[in-house]
């Protein structure tokens, strides 16, 4: 992220002040900020950094947590297998053309959603997992322990 911050930047100094631009440049840092973005999905499924909404999840049992946050993520499995199918269909496809700014197989730049669709599947097989053997502690609202920790203190 602090490379492609860098390099951004640097284009849009070099662009608006001395006029100068390179689609090569242009080309990888699409291609630097799709890898991030794709690379993201995975990872913030293992620190539990993804959206949810919880309104009801936190109004209802741990043990019941459970299998709410299975099935939720099996579904999340579901449209993450369906992405990576859909990605390699599509480097199959597009994947012959050459790009026009780095001038190499476009199957390199598409490539990175179904490597990170299968990356991001292992991550949520492995938080099933953990799911799964976790004590029902673990599935106690994080809300209600910070509430109770002020009221102690």
């Amino acid at each position: 992220m602090g490379l492609l911050a860098v390099l951004v930047i640097f284009s849009v100094i070099a662009r608006y002040f001395f006029s100068l631009s390179w689609k090569q440049l242009a080309e990888f840092n699409v291609t630097l900020f799709a890898f991030t973005t794709f690379w993201g999905m995975g990872i913030n499924i293992l620190k539990d950094e993804h959206v949810i909404i919880d309104i009801l999840y936190d109004r209802v049992k741990p043990s019941i947590k459970r299998w709410l946050s299975v099935v939720n993520y099996l579904i999340v499995l579901v449209v993450d297998l369906v992405f990576t199918y859909q990605g390699f269909a599509y480097v199959g496809v597009a994947g012959k053309q050459i790009s026009q700014g780095m001038e190499i197989p476009m199957k390199y730049m598409y490539g990175i959603m179904p490597v990170c669709g299968v990356v991001c599947a292992v991550c949520i097989v492995v938080k099933i997992a953990i799911f799964i053997t976790a004590d029902v502690s673990y599935f106690e609202s994080k809300n209600k322990a910070l509430y109770k920790e002020k009221k102690s203190a």
